[in-house]
């Protein structure tokens, strides 16, 4: 039996031949354009020998994935028992909880100065052991509240070639950087422009496609479930990490890699498996996760920056008072004093004994002095 969206408006459709039109089948392109060229960029930051390490030494790996595949399923779990949603609703959330990775972890985490290494090797483990883990979380978390198989309708050619798209353009950016690294600040560069340029037309056309019907899934509990899910994803990864003492770097990658989630996956799944008249509106429900997680990942990239930014401030500043306050203390010394030094004065006045190379104009008072080179005479 499945679960009725019981809440959605009777008068919500899907626009006609949605997925099918045009527009649909020129932003599919242009995601998966975006995707080779935004990977191929991103293995130009990497190097083989860092991410051997990471296989070699797998602790923050280990982390990373106990915190995607335990932290948000349950999470996503929690909030639909939370907030009063029906089943449908719920199970949206979930099945959003369950799919984790996506590449917009990747872009925060180079952002956040994270550890590349990690992120790649990450994404790319994640979308690997989703082909188990996947089905395994959706059977345990959706008892009671769907009374299908979920866990047939997994999208595992999907997986298989989202795989395959991170695989190889991070292949030939990791051997551009080894072999031309020559030709790696071009690659980047273009690259990054032609992803700002690409996300302009990815937000236009999403909005043609889209429209309205986004609206219908803006209700106060979704909205606050959506928003809820990334922040706690962001909060909970980073502790754990910090918890187990990985450093700052591979701490603040396991947090963006936890956060985000593969919303396209998540979107074929409840595609694959409700029809449009059973899902609702709930089916934009993923759309609507995006644009809280990309929303908040950007907020906590610019006070991490904000914060770099005033630190590195007060290191200087603690440097230049630390120099000049040195400076004040050199250049004389009075009263009886033993001094070490290299450059000092011809003159000694005084009861004194010198011992140095080269010194200053002169010294005053009593005092003892070790070097090997000293003044004409002594007073």
């Amino acid at each position: 039996m499945e679960a009725h969206n019981l809440s959605a408006p009777l008068n919500f459709t899907l626009p006609p031949n949605f997925g099918k039109r045009p527009t649909d089948q020129a932003l599919s392109v242009i995601l998966v354009v975006m995707l080779l060229i935004m990977m191929l960029s991103l293995g130009c930051t990497m190097e083989f020998s860092k991410i051997k390490a990471h296989f070699w030494k797998p602790k923050g790996l280990a982390i990373a994935l106990l915190a995607q595949y335990g932290i948000m399923p349950l999470t996503a779990f929690a909030l639909g028992k939370v907030f009063p949603l029906n089943n449908i609703e719920a199970l949206a959330i979930l099945v959003c909880g369950c799919s984790p990775g996506g590449n917009l972890s990747n872009v925060f985490s180079l952002a956040m100065k994270g550890d590349m290494n990690l992120s790649i090797v990450m994404t790319t483990c994640s979308t690997f052991f989703a082909l188990g883990m996947m089905p395994l979380l959706l059977y345990i978390y959706s008892k009671g509240i769907y009374d299908g198989d979920l866990k047939d309708k997994v999208p595992y050619v999907g997986i298989v070639i989202s795989l395959i798209l991170v695989l190889i353009p991070c292949t030939i950016g990791i051997f551009l950087k080894s072999k031309r690294p020559q030709y790696v600040p071009y690659v980047t560069k273009a690259g990054m422009i032609i992803i700002l340029l690409l996300s302009v037309a990815i937000t236009v056309l999403s909005v043609i496609n889209v429209g309205k019907s986004i609206m219908f899934v803006m209700t106060p509990h979704l909205l606050a479930t959506s928003s809820l899910m990334p922040f706690i994803g962001f909060l909970l990864g980073y502790i754990l990490s910090t918890l187990f003492r990985l450093n700052a770097q591979c701490s603040r990658t396991v947090s963006m890699e936890t956060g985000c989630q593969n919303v396209q996956l998540c979107s074929t799944i409840l595609n694959v498996t409700f029809r449009p008249e059973v899902i609702g509106p709930l089916f934009f429900f993923p759309l609507l996760y995006m644009i809280f997680q990309l929303g908040e990942g950007l907020l906590l990239i610019a006070i991490y920056r904000c914060y770099e930014k005033i630190k590195t401030s007060k290191d200087k500043t603690k440097v230049i008072y630390t120099a000049a306050k040195t400076e004040e203390t050199i250049p004389g010394t009075l009263g009886n004093s033993t001094h070490k030094c290299e450059e000092y004065s011809p003159y000694t006045v005084e009861n004194s004994t010198h011992k140095c190379e080269e010194y200053s104009p002169s010294t005053v008072g009593n005092g003892t002095y070790k070097g090997e080179e000293c003044s004409p005479g002594t007073a």
